[in-house]
């Protein structure tokens, strides 16, 4: 199978998955967003680039395996959200709860799986700008995706609301 066969049946699978599944399509189709794999190290399922460009880990997914795991598609909705809310709010570890619900819940919806406890807790947590919470966050994170996945280096909030609270203790 070719790029563009495997784009339109990945495309068709994670558009018929969901609303948030069909959403995202139209956002990737409606803004011109490159979709392809490639191989990223080994804690990550995807990711995005700043050039409007989206891609499975091959470390995980080949073309034929992206058709037929939701996790494949829950991740191009991770992802897509990210594109969403913008470079600096998708750095965050605010911006990365947003998404992780998003997939999670999603994901919980396709399968009916019960995820790992980490992954349970995280849905639990409110999306806010509380310090603690975003910490506990960033620390289920690290506990489900490994050091590597890198939550520990992004800030708690977008970097200018970051940047306010460090002169003002205000959020």
């Amino acid at each position: 199978m070719n790029q563009s066969e495997w784009l339109e049946k990945y495309f068709e699978k994670v558009a018929n998955s969901s609303e948030e599944g069909q959403a995202a399509v139209m956002f990737v189709k409606q803004n011109q967003v490159k979709v392809g794999m490639k191989r990223a190290r080994k804690s990550v399922g995807a990711f995005w680039a700043l050039n409007r460009k989206f891609y499975l880990n091959s470390f995980y997914y080949s073309m034929e395996s992206s058709l037929e795991n939701p996790r494949a598609w829950t991740l191009f909705v991770h992802e897509v959200h990210h594109l969403k809310q913008g470079f600096k709010t998708a750095m965050s570890v605010y911006g990365e709860l947003d998404a992780w619900q998003v997939e999670f819940r999603l994901f919980k919806k396709l399968t009916s799986q019960t995820l790992k406890p980490e992954l349970e807790e995280l849905l639990t947590l409110p999306l806010d700008f509380d310090r603690n919470n975003l910490r506990r966050a960033r620390n289920l994170m690290t506990k489900f995706a490994g050091f590597w996945y890198g939550a520990w280096i992004l800030p708690l909030y977008p970097i200018d609301k970051e940047i306010k609270f460090l002169f003002t203790r205000k959020t």
